[in-house]
């Protein structure tokens, strides 16, 4: 019989729905019963994809031995960390602080208050390697909770206390310079592992919004080593397990040293972050290898992770029939088998698939020796047979829920690579996204956090819900400004400064000059979270910063500038400490320092700027602030189109860098001209 969660929305939630434990989710009918009952809470804190968790689920939460246990012994509450990354990040710190380490599972014992007392993360059904089992682990703190609770409750507060410790920033006034770029990269650089790529040790996470910074880094310093880095790390990835050879897009990291064999499941803001970082390096170096990749990413993410309605689904399952990764590998039997013995032999000397295997006695395919562009052509048709084949295998699971954030993430990259390639697909899907997000996600105004579908197959019959974090708003808002380049329709740059205005109401925290990452308009949590590190996803801070201080030159709106640059002061301090925890914020402080250049098109009615744009489309310029609209429209949106006209009846760009405008133009020729000359 399914429990509480058979009403949920959340994939993750709906895979425990059918457990013996008597779940509830995250609210107050479960802390009322812990009041009620005497018993503590145990939270259980994990994501759909995450293959640790599917293991803890099989062993302990489907076990009705274990269960009778954990329902006789606590109030239960299952939390999908994906849609609630409040309760994670808070639950995150306690248990880090208790053990020095954190994951998912999360196992987190509380109060009928939600103080965290006790927690970590997998936990086996019976003693094993050191780690206590489960049901000893259950027993031993109820028992603790009944004994010693007084004690507990005082332990907990002081936990409290030292987990809210991070969110009590300073507002300061520090100086703002080059050296910080200069000294963050040359940290950075230090931990790149110049023979396999990648920054430290195994295991090997992607770092996207570092490799972004190395490469803005190396546009304005004309360094060499900076590029050199990157290029040894996104050449390491794309040819190695951790991306998907045979259906594109990126695994979430490797689990070794060389890249080899990942942990697979694919995660929507991987494949968004990677999807940029290789269209940059293409732009930078020409390596079609590097066009290809994005591409491929691009595609996979249309192909599967696609929504009719246009929205972007958040992962896919690491684990197929029980078995992680069983998707994705092959034998050389099925290679012959799919190909034929002579292509097989190829694909199997190019991908390093032997008999031994090298993952479980199967293959994870991985370029074993890169070929040419001749090769990489012939190559196309075997790897469509095998995309073929593995069609007919049993999927992993897909998690389905619409997050507005890594939506956002996307559809910037969607928006990118339509500018770039000129692809009216990859524009389609931006727009389809930014339309989506604007319609479905803000049903009253409000921007909401989760989507998703509630009658199967229906297009459009989906319900959002939960207030959107600091990190929705901040990416969406990126998004939508780089929509508006991809298309120049201005109801995008519209929306895009009307919820950076409400963005700063709902999340400003002005004692500190900095942003909480939940609104004031936000349940009432243990201590207000406020996450300002770039991890495996940029944060709201971040993303806010950068978004505000773009929308300040489009608007020349002193307060989004002022807000943007308090608040980057405000962190410097910590960008000194660990550069390598905010590459996404560097980005955005090295756009501040840089001369920002504006590029302002007009078209007359009925005229394109297509061939105004054919030319400079591939050129990398970071720092380049792309506006466009009909001749005599938009100014009451961005001064920067105010008295454009259209020369001679044709698209006509106006170049400026920092409110000291070129002659406008009409020639393609003389733009790129124009545009070169501003280059560092």
């Amino acid at each position: 019989m399914p429990n509480r969660l058979a009403n949920e929305t959340s994939p993750y939630l709906l895979q425990h729905k059918d457990n013996p434990v008597d779940w509830y989710a995250w609210g107050e009918d479960a802390f009322a019963d812990a009041k009620a009952s005497g018993r503590p809470v145990l939270l259980s804190v994990g994501y759909s994809a995450c293959h640790w968790c599917h293991v803890m689920a099989h062993e302990s939460f489907e076990n009705p031995e274990i269960a009778a246990l954990m329902n006789r012994l606590f109030v239960n509450i299952k939390v999908d960390r994906e849609e609630r990354p409040d309760i994670d990040n808070i639950y995150m710190q306690a248990v880090q602080s208790l053990t020095g380490r954190g994951g998912w599972p999360m196992t987190v014992f509380l109060t009928d208050e939600g103080v965290p007392f006790y927690g970590g993360t997998y936990y086996p059904p019976e003693d094993r390697q050191g780690m206590p089992g489960f049901p000893r682990l259950l027993t031993a703190v109820s028992e603790a909770y009944r004994d010693k609770r007084q004690q507990l409750e005082i332990s907990g507060h002081e936990l409290l206390t030292q987990i809210g410790s991070p969110a009590r920033l300073q507002a300061a006034d520090n100086l703002l310079t080059e050296s910080i770029l200069h000294d963050s990269a040359d940290a950075i650089l230090a931990r790149h592992d110049d023979d396999l790529g990648g920054f430290g040790r195994a295991p090997k996470f992607p770092q996207a919004m570092t490799i972004d910074f190395l490469l803005r880094y190396h546009h304005s310093s004309k360094k060499a080593r900076p590029l050199e880095a990157a290029e040894i790390t996104l050449k390491a990835m794309a040819r190695g397990g951790m991306y998907d050879q045979t259906g594109g897009g990126f695994h979430r990291y490797s689990t070794d040293d060389v890249w080899l064999v990942p942990h697979f499941e694919k995660m929507l803001y991987d494949n968004a972050l990677l999807a940029r970082a290789y269209l940059d390096a293409y732009k930078v170096t020409g390596d079609p290898m590097y066009r290809r990749i994005t591409e491929e990413t691009l595609d996979y993410v249309l192909r599967e992770m696609t929504d009719p309605s246009g929205g972007f689904y958040s992962a896919q399952d690491a684990d197929s029939e029980g078995e992680e990764g069983k998707f994705f590998v092959w034998t050389p039997q099925e290679l012959v088998e799919v190909l034929g013995a002579d292509d097989a032999e190829t694909v199997a000397d190019y991908y390093g698939v032997t008999d031994a295997g090298n993952f479980e006695g199967a293959n994870i395919l991985h370029v074993r020796k890169p070929g040419d562009d001749a090769f990489e052509v012939r190559l196309e048709p075997m790897k469509a047979k095998l995309y073929e084949a593995r069609e007919r295998r049993i999927h992993p699971g897909l998690d389905d829920k619409v997050l507005t954030a890594w939506n956002g993430l996307m559809q910037k990259a969607f928006a990118e690579a339509a500018i770039a390639f000129d692809s009216q697909r990859y524009r389609t899907a931006a727009i389809n996204n930014a339309d989506f997000l604007l319609s479905q996600m803000r049903p009253n105004g409000r921007v909401l956090r989760t989507w998703k579908h509630v009658l199967s197959g229906a297009e459009g019959a989906g319900v959002a819900r939960i207030k959107g974090y600091l990190e929705d708003y901040a990416c969406l808002i990126d998004a939508l400004i780089s929509t508006h380049a991809a298309t120049f329709e201005l109801r995008y740059l519209e929306s895009a400064i009307e919820l950076a205005q409400e963005m700063i109401d709902l999340f400003w925290d002005e004692e500190v000059q900095g942003f909480f990452d939940t609104g004031k308009d936000h349940e009432t949590l243990i201590t207000r979270p406020r996450d300002f590190f770039d991890n495996a996803t940029p944060s709201g801070t971040s993303v806010a910063i950068d978004a505000l201080l773009r929308l300040a030159v489009f608007t020349d709106n002193d307060d989004f500038e002022h807000r943007a640059v308090t608040c980057l002061r405000t962190l410097t301090p910590f960008i000194e400490q660990a550069p390598t925890a905010f590459g996404r914020l560097l980005a955005a402080l090295e756009f501040y320092l840089a001369r920002s250049q504006e590029l302002a098109i007009v078209a007359p009615s009925g005229s394109s700027p297509d061939p105004l744009l054919g030319p400079i489309r591939l050129l990398y310029t970071p720092n380049l602030l792309l506006v466009g609209a009909p001749e005599g429209t938009g100014a009451e949106v961005s001064p920067l189109l105010q008295d454009r006209p259209a020369r001679d009846g044709q698209s006509t760009a106006y170049v400026c860098e920092r409110f000291v405008c070129q002659a406008p133009t009409t020639e393609p020729a003389e733009l790129l001209a124009q545009l070169r000359t501003l280059m560092p």
